[in-house]
């Protein structure tokens, strides 16, 4: 099990990094991105801490430990320009908050997203052929969420996806210790979701291939 959308005590979620990583260590996962919501004015507070901590401790634990960031509510138009930002100020994984149906999300964050190559576009709500067609060709991965709410469009996206050959994860969007599912539920939400067994499975290569990918 791979996890490249969490949030620490940096944004909003409730755990310190040390805490999340030692309770994913626990239930199984191989590796672990903290993303954490971020936009302008948080970009590299967020970021200046996760990677101290990446740098320092994440050696320590038996599971691999990346430092992201979710950019979120980010004016469409801005999307390529924060992209960049966030690369230069250190962040192994890109994530970017799309288009969910829970959140007032601005139409055009997917595609912009899209555009701008970010590693991985999560809870892309009813995102449309077009954009899923260009993910598979930019190689921009969409996520499967097994977080409620977000999750709602999960079967839609994992239609699209078969459609046009594009990759997919699946995330958890962790914000507290019971988001952190463990691989009898992930499993369950994915095949809920529409997904084959083979096509679960191939979910995991493909989060690995982006683990592999930011750490060098």
């Amino acid at each position: 099990m791979i996890d490249l959308h969490t949030h620490t005590v940096f944004s909003d979620g409730e755990l310190i990094p040390a805490e999340l990583v030692r309770r994913a260590e626990v239930v199984g996962y191989k590796a672990i991105c903290m993303t954490d919501h971020a936009d302008e004015a948080t970009l590299y507070h967020a970021l200046d801490n996760i990677s101290r901590f990446v740098k320092k401790h994440g050696h320590f634990y038996s599971i691999n430990v990346l430092a992201g960031v979710e950019l979120t509510h980010i004016v469409p138009s801005l999307i390529a320009e924060m992209v960049i930002e966030a690369r230069k100020a250190g962040a192994q994984v890109v994530v970017m908050h799309g288009e969910t149906p829970v959140e007032p999300v601005a139409v055009g964050t997917n595609l912009a997203a899209i555009e701008a190559g970010v590693d991985v576009l999560a809870h892309p709500g009813l995102i449309t052929d077009e954009e899923v067609a260009l993910a598979a060709e930019r190689n921009v991965a969409l996520e499967i969420t097994t977080r409620g709410g977000h999750s709602y469009t999960n079967g839609h996206v994992a239609a699209l996806a078969r459609k046009h050959g594009a990759r997919l994860v699946v995330n958890n969007d962790a914000h507290a210790p019971k988001d952190l599912v463990g691989k009898d539920l992930r499993r369950t939400i994915a095949l809920g979701a529409g997904l084959t067994p083979d096509e679960y499975r191939q979910t995991e290569a493909n989060a690995w291939e982006i683990v592999q990918r930011c750490m060098k």
